[in-house]
């Protein structure tokens, strides 16, 4: 299962009852985060949850509604007696940012360690998440990010037997594990069968539409994408800013054949996102606008 709360829908500036961009996710024990806008800690402390155990943050972009509240999060995992290092991911120039950031928070018992993009399409396994970074269209290096939870194959005893793979190893290869025994190799596939399905979240903000989307949010469970304008109105200066409306986003849904969409990312001026989500409807009916906290706990295929 994978839970995940988006914490923040804002863009530009925080409102009452709208904080910056952020979304976090629990796995295992692990959490990760993905931006880290303006009152993100005071949401994950609203939703009930620990910044304890953030052990990854992935950067979208250098903006500061995405990045102007890692000084004060960082501090409070700190105070948390956080003491194991975490990755931060984010495009080239990531460190040098951060440690700018840090001139107010310059003292962590924990360390960093930096992950810096540096292709269109970047895969990494940290903490028992796969993360697939892809490079979005905005008007600063930007990216968006898939989060895979991966799902091993079906446990078949029969397999196991026959082919003569001793029962004390059969749940270290249920694992994934390859193990050397007697001067025999017992992989994985001798007793399970092929990967299933596992759960994918995919989560894009700052951008244009663009076919990096279509196909890295490719049947997602859930996909979280900027819908910055609600009117028809405002087409022009949402190509001109280099973001997305709600309709445009609906369409990139469609395209990617995901579960669910939910918008985010508000221009300040949209009060009432719900007024505006019919026409992306029409053209994606599992289209939802999302607030602040709004939850989900994404779970594996029972009939896989």
């Amino acid at each position: 299962m994978l839970d995940v709360c988006l914490l923040g829908t804002s863009g530009m500036m925080p409102l009452p009852g709208r904080w910056l961009s952020a979304l976090m996710t629990r796995y295992n024990g692990r959490s990760l985060l993905i931006d880290c806008g303006e009152g993100t800690q005071i949401a994950i402390k609203e939703k009930g949850w620990s910044v304890h155990s953030i052990d990854i943050i992935c950067i979208t972009h250098f903006h500061g509604d995405h990045i102007s509240g890692l000084p004060g999060l960082l501090l409070s995992m700190g105070n948390s007696d956080r003491t194991e290092p975490i990755y931060m991911v984010g495009p080239k120039g990531l460190k040098r940012v951060v440690d700018s950031l840090r001139v107010i928070a310059p003292e962590l018992p924990f360390e960093i360690m930096f992950i810096e993009l540096t292709e269109p399409e970047q895969e990494l396994d940290l903490c028992g998440y796969t993360i697939r970074a892809f490079y979005v269209k905005h008007n600063i290096p930007c990216y968006g990010y898939s989060i895979l939870i991966k799902r091993g194959g079906r446990f078949y005893p029969e397999r196991a037997k026959e082919n003569q793979v001793p029962i004390k190893l059969w749940n270290r290869l249920q694992k994934g594990e390859t193990v050397v025994e007697d001067g025999r190799t017992y992989t994985p596939d001798m007793v399970l069968g092929p990967e299933r399905k596992g759960i994918k979240l995919t989560y894009c903000t700052d951008t244009r539409p663009t076919k990096a989307i279509v196909h890295n949010a490719k049947g997602a469970d859930l996909l979280i994408c900027e819908g910055m304008y609600g009117d028809k109105e405002k087409d022009i200066k949402a190509k001109e800013y280099k973001h997305m409306t709600f309709s445009e986003a609906a369409t990139v849904a469609k395209e990617a054949n995901v579960k669910e969409l939910w918008l985010t990312h508000y221009s300040p001026s949209l009060a009432r996102p719900e007024d505006f989500v019919d026409e992306a409807k029409r053209i994606f009916p599992n289209t939802i606008p999302g607030r602040d906290r709004k939850s989900i706990t994404l779970e594996f295929d029972k009939n896989e």
